[in-house]
């Protein structure tokens, strides 16, 4: 099963809340926190860049919005040894980091057509 361009785009903005949500559901505090909000922010931007259905402003390939999600994965499943985190912190960040790799791998990049230049 490869989950199509649209699929993609619900779950890039249910990542959005889960980040910017995370701190006040989970306890997060200090750099925990703060990386979970920056990240909601980095991720809400690129998801409104990306040219796919949810797009507001297609400048993003959808194929180079799945290679920063490949990079992304393994760096939040480093964040709590790089950082340091434990608890509720650690656990989050290796939970996003899993599923952020799950959505790359299982999603079908190359379902967008490319957009028409003016």
């Amino acid at each position: 099963m490869k989950l199509t361009p649209s699929q993609h785009t619900w779950l890039d903005y249910l990542t959005v809340i889960i980040f910017a949500t995370a701190p006040t559901l989970l306890g997060l505090s200090g750099v925990a926190a703060i990386l979970s909000y920056l990240l909601a922010g980095v991720h809400l931007t690129v998801t409104l860049l990306t040219a796919f259905p949810g797009g507001m402003w297609p400048v993003i390939p959808f194929r180079l919005h799945g290679l920063i999600e490949m990079v992304v994965g393994p760096a939040l499943l480093a964040v709590p040894w790089l950082l340091g985190f434990t608890g509720n912190a650690q656990m989050f960040y290796l939970a996003m980091g899993v599923v952020v790799l799950l959505v790359w791998a299982i999603t079908d990049y190359t379902g967008v057509p490319k957009p028409v230049s003016a």
